[in-house]
């Protein structure tokens, strides 16, 4: 209690010189209170978007294996169709199977299977090729002259003219033939159009994305029916509307026909529909339905075959490798890859990473510099002092103790001044740090309506409210609306300040320590008298 009323006295009685160190520690503070603000608002954004942009991996084609495989031995270009031929097609199986992991905390497939369509021009992965064979017939005549009896001239018989008698041989008739044979990618399931399948709202990440948006009608929410939508494009061309029935066709069986209502039209809202080299867009041909739709078909026809594509959500990017691995274990052949977005979500982000490190260099320079002057300033004190401490060494106080009144000295002047620097901070770092959080939270909370406007789900029928959209799980993070943005600064911050103040207090007072232990009473006063 001495010691806490002693440094009291002391603070008071040297009112310019800490009024000097109060100055310098509030600009300090301010400057790391606006800078936490910063890092702490950019770490939220970052992980709001990670938790809506979760970690994916995709299996795909591993085209670069495949390739090397087949061209190293000299493979033509028959042989490497037919090769590709043999890769065996993931099962719905393997990819559930892939699913059950302690890695992954979520995943999704989808079907795509080709059907026919009329008058419209299609590209295919195929190889046609023509041999040609060539017959030669030969027919021998054998005719007897008599002599004296005038024969014809040429190979096998003599001059014409008469002649001592003989016979004559004739080779007539050569047959040429060509045959076709088509070598293709029995993978590719052309056709026309191309039914994609989903299981859920979830799973249609092009309409959760805002790449599709439906502008009439909606996505019927039952995936076990015969309800499709189809591109603008599509329903435009053939003068389709919301109600109509389609009808697609086997691509191997024209006989089997299959009828779709179309319960909505949709729009690409992608850089692809804008490509100038194509008269429609990517999705033109796209009709979207559910799964249970199109597994139907492929009961119809076994020697159809769907192409099926697994998104998995992982728990964190640092289980990539082991997922791989894992996946491998369980049997995913060498010409499948695992493709994730860890590029793509650390480009969205590389932004907002950059002002949090811009933050965190400024602070750390602030720190150093602040730390420099506030030692230069208690060495000076400590100096100007030397008589005082000389005074209460020698009435008996311990160097430990004389050690913490001076820290306790600091420490004061530190909290006091803090408190006003983290004021001044939060209000200058409101207006930076609250912008970024506002723009998010405004987001994140237009998120779900944004959604089920994709969908065609309006709030005209209280469907796309937020109490109905909570029955759908988007992977989108719920953000509560916050009307004041008084909590940058938050607890979170200010004990960061605190432990920022104790540090500086406890580096600045090394100089005093390091001099106390060795100043002697007796010099002291010497030197004074």
């Amino acid at each position: 209690m001495y010691i806490l009323k002693n440094a009291w006295t002391s603070i008071k009685r040297n009112k310019g010189r800490n009024i000097l160190i109060a100055i310098i520690i509030i600009v300090i503070s301010a400057a790391c209170a606006v800078t936490l603000a910063i890092r702490e608002s950019a770490n939220k954004i970052v992980t709001a978007y990670e938790n809506k942009n979760p970690v994916t991996v995709e299996v795909g084609m591993n085209r670069n294996a495949l390739v090397e495989s087949l061209r190293s031995g000299d493979k033509s270009q028959e042989e490497m169709i037919k090769s590709f031929n043999e890769i065996e097609a993931l099962t719905e199986d393997e990819i559930i199977s892939y699913g059950t992991s302690d890695y992954i905390k979520s995943y999704y497939y989808t079907y795509s299977l080709g059907v026919n369509g009329k008058d419209i021009k299609e590209a295919t992965d195929s190889l046609v090729r023509e041999t040609t064979e060539t017959k030669t017939e030969t027919n021998t005549q054998t005719k007897t002259f008599s002599a004296g009896e005038k024969m014809p001239g040429g190979p096998g018989g003599a001059p014409n003219g008469n002649h001592g008698g003989g016979s004559q041989t004739t080779t007539t008739r050569k047959t040429t033939t060509t045959k076709t044979e088509k070598i293709f990618n029995e993978k590719e399931q052309t056709g026309t159009f191309t039914l994609v399948g989903y299981n859920s709202y979830e799973d249609m990440k092009d309409f959760i994305n805002g790449d599709y948006t439906i502008i009439d009608g909606e996505v019927s929410e039952d995936f076990s029916s015969n309800s499709c939508v189809i591109s603008e494009e599509l329903a435009t061309l053939n003068e389709i509307a919301v109600g109509d029935t389609i009808t697609v066709v086997d691509v191997k069986n024209t006989d089997k026909t299959y009828e779709l209502v179309v319960t909505g039209i949709y729009k690409e809202n992608t850089e692809s529909s804008s490509n100038m080299s194509k008269m429609y867009s990517n999705s033109a041909n796209k009709i979207i339905t559910n799964v249970s739709f199109i597994k139907s078909i492929l009961v119809e026809d076994e020697e159809l075959s769907a192409t099926i594509t697994p998104i998995y959500y992982l728990n964190n990017k640092e289980d990539i490798d082991a997922f791989t691995s894992e996946v491998k274990e369980k049997g995913l052949g060498e010409y499948y890859t695992l493709k994730n977005n860890i590029e793509e979500l650390e480009n969205a982000t590389s932004s907002i990473n950059n002002v949090k490190n811009f933050a965190t260099t400024f602070l750390i320079i602030t720190l150093i510099i602040g730390g420099v002057v506030l030692v230069v300033i208690n060495m000076i004190n400590i100096r100007e002092r030397k008589y005082e401490i000389g005074v209460l060494r020698t009435i008996g106080m311990k160097k430990g103790k004389v050690v913490f009144q001076f820290m306790l000295e600091l420490l004061i002047v530190c909290i006091f001044s803090l408190s006003i620097g983290a004021g001044v901070g939060a209000m200058t770092s409101v207006k930076v740090a609250n912008n970024l959080l506002t723009n998010e939270i405004e987001n994140a909370n237009s998120e779900y309506e944004d959604i089920s406007s994709n969908f065609g789900r309006g709030k005209d029928d209280n469907r796309g409210s937020a109490e109905d959209n909570k029955k759908y799980n988007f992977n989108v993070v719920e953000v509560e609306k916050v009307d004041s943005i008084n909590a940058v600064v938050d607890l979170k911050v200010l004990l960061e300040l605190l432990g920022i103040g104790v540090l500086l207090t406890f580096l600045s007072s090394l100089a005093s320590m390091i001099a106390i232990s060795r100043f002697s009473p007796l010099t002291i006063l010497k030197e004074r008298s």
